[in-house]
């Protein structure tokens, strides 16, 4: 028998998140899936822990309670985010400090107690970021700068981690159609992803041979789609 492969979704209460945890149970990981919310998952396999990656001390204590289950993490991935659409004039302070603190303080906050866990040459860690961390759209002021430093933060720690045998992969995905556009106007969900097709890449990158990582994928409709 194989050993078991253990993985940590981080935003997996809902939205690519939730459609990652799932696929990875299905996959036959074992999933701690870690929000600031409740999940919906009911698997064997699930453990759903809270955690709020702005706060270091709660990731500490999340990969403390991981670390009594398991010695390393096969495979790591950051999902969490946070979205706001305003033109910068009507963008509270509070929010863009909030874009900062889930994007950046947060990753930072996980890579950092990841660390610990990571297994030499085994390790994949993921990330979700955003065609917004390669050009500014209008009203994205916060969720794009937030998403350029986050760019910077994965490339800094992928040299650092590079003899560790560690693999670092980027999703730079185009809007994807899940529930977050269900409250949003005047958006053409036409020109969006599906979670299916989204979820094939993913399959592509978890199951590349071990020598490859992806540290920049760009997935986008053909139409040209939207940025976020």
């Amino acid at each position: 028998m194989s050993e078991p492969l253990f993985a940590l979704v981080v935003g997996s209460s809902s939205g690519l998140g939730l459609e990652i945890a799932n696929y990875l149970l299905q996959e036959g990981y074992i999933v701690f899936g870690a929000s600031r919310g409740d999940s919906p998952i009911e698997h064997e396999n699930f453990s759903s822990m809270e955690c709020d990656v702005r706060d270091e001390d709660s990731v500490i204590a999340l990969f403390d309670a991981i670390a009594d289950e398991t010695q390393g993490l096969t495979l790591v991935v950051n999902c969490a985010g946070v979205f706001d659409v305003a033109p910068l004039i009507e963008t509270e302070s509070e929010v863009f400090v909030d874009h900062l603190s889930t994007h950046v303080l947060g990753a930072f906050h996980i890579l950092k107690s990841l660390h610990p866990l990571l297994i030499q040459g085994e390790t994949h860690v993921v990330h979700l970021n955003s065609l917004a961390a390669k050009r500014g759209y209008a009203g994205l002021s916060a969720f794009s700068a937030s998403k350029f430093a986050l760019t910077g933060l994965l490339q800094s720690v992928r040299e650092e981690w590079r003899s560790l045998g560690v693999r670092f992969s980027t999703l730079v995905p185009s809007a994807v159609d899940t529930p977050l556009w269900d409250e949003i106007e005047d958006v053409e969900r036409d020109q969006m992803i599906d979670v299916d097709e989204f979820l094939h890449v993913f399959d592509m990158v978890v199951k590349a041979p071990a020598h490859l990582e992806f540290p920049e994928l760009v997935v986008a409709h053909k139409t040209g789609g939207k940025a976020f």
